[in-house]
């Protein structure tokens, strides 16, 4: 099995158990994103009172709206990412130590080289998954308030008492089609490009602080001392908690643009709520909610994110040890069998 299989798979596994972790708060955060009412705006509530507030007014599985796409999302794109970045990392690896044999550079990766990688990695990802996580929007934001947009009988003071309707996988990728056909499914796409440059500068971060730690540790005096596991896998819990925390502050704005496209569109009256593009919503966001629309729910967005993150690196790198340990063991008991 190739190292870059290897990293591919482990990725989609620590994926999915970051995602079933902090689904909830996904959830809740892609709602504040995409909240434009006025009577919203009054009605300030924290991460913990939005959640409650799903879970009285709508049920408790709403909080895990599209949890099943997301799922399939989460394992594909960690699965996608993980695989090309391998694959992406070992020609820069290779291609450092050639130049290195020519006498150019110390044979490591350099922060721009590894800012590459992750950045070829993230666009190979979106272009073959953004249509999974346009599906997870969807579902994630279809409240009660939705029925609103699917006839006016109803009133207001009677909406609250109606359950919403059935609202599934296929009803939204129905919905998504009879929208704007097949390219209805890479709506957001740009800007979700754009946010390449998160797990680009979470990477970055991330290997930069590994790098230092190491290099730290082996120039110590206690260099000779052997790492525990639990001192490995906390220094990986932390570097993978700082570096997502860095890179979502840097990014949120356009993270808040893509799911404001991906939600459903308001079709008819206020024209201030229906966006034409990327720049159109940048544009309208900044006009008429100023800077705070660019950051609605980015606490939210932090604690998942952060949590999400140290907990996915934390999972694949024991996944990725444990898959190796195997191999080798593997590997030997097939030699030290006799002929």
């Amino acid at each position: 099995m190739s190292d870059a299989l290897i990293n591919g798979l482990a990725g989609a596994g620590g994926g999915i158990i970051a995602q079933l972790f902090t689904y909830p708060l996904q959830t809740v955060n892609t709602r504040q994103q995409t909240e434009r009412d006025a009577k919203e705006e009054k009605r300030k509530i924290g991460t913990v009172g939005h959640i409650c507030q799903v879970a009285t007014q709508e049920g408790w599985t709403r909080l895990y709206g599209g949890l099943t796409p997301s799922l399939v999302g989460t394992a594909a794109s960690q699965g996608v990412y993980y695989y090309f970045y391998q694959i992406f990392r070992n020609k820069a690896v290779a291609t450092a130590l050639e130049r290195k044999r020519r006498g150019i550079g110390d044979g490591s990766v350099g922060m721009f080289s590894s800012l590459l990688v992750a950045a070829f990695s993230g666009c190979v990802n979106v272009l073959l998954t953004n249509p999974i996580w346009v599906v997870v929007t969807r579902m994630q934001t279809h409240t009660k308030k939705s029925l609103s947009d699917q006839t006016e009988l109803i009133n207001e003071d009677n909406l609250a008492a109606l359950e919403p309707p059935p609202f599934g996988t296929t009803h939204a990728i129905q919905e998504l089609y009879d929208e704007a056909g097949i390219w209805g499914f890479w709506k957001g796409v740009f800007p979700t490009l754009i946010m390449v440059s998160n797990p680009s500068i979470q990477f970055m971060l991330y290997e930069t602080l590994l790098k230092k730690l190491k290099e730290r540790r082996a120039s110590s005096k206690k260099g000779n001392k052997s790492v525990t596991a639990l001192e490995a896998s906390f220094d990986i819990f932390l570097f993978g908690a700082l570096a997502k925390l860095g890179a979502t502050v840097v990014t949120y704005p356009i993270l808040v643009v893509k799911s404001r496209l991906q939600a459903k569109q308001v079709t008819g009256g206020d024209k201030k709520r229906q966006y034409k593009g990327t720049l159109d919503a940048i544009v309208k966001m900044i006009r008429y909610e100023g800077l705070y629309g660019c950051y609605k729910g980015m606490s939210t967005k932090i604690v998942q994110s952060v949590l999400a993150a140290a907990v996915l690196f934390m999972v694949k790198e024991e996944l990725v040890n444990g898959a190796r340990w195997l191999l080798t063991k593997d590997a030997i008991t097939v030699r030290s069998k006799p002929s």
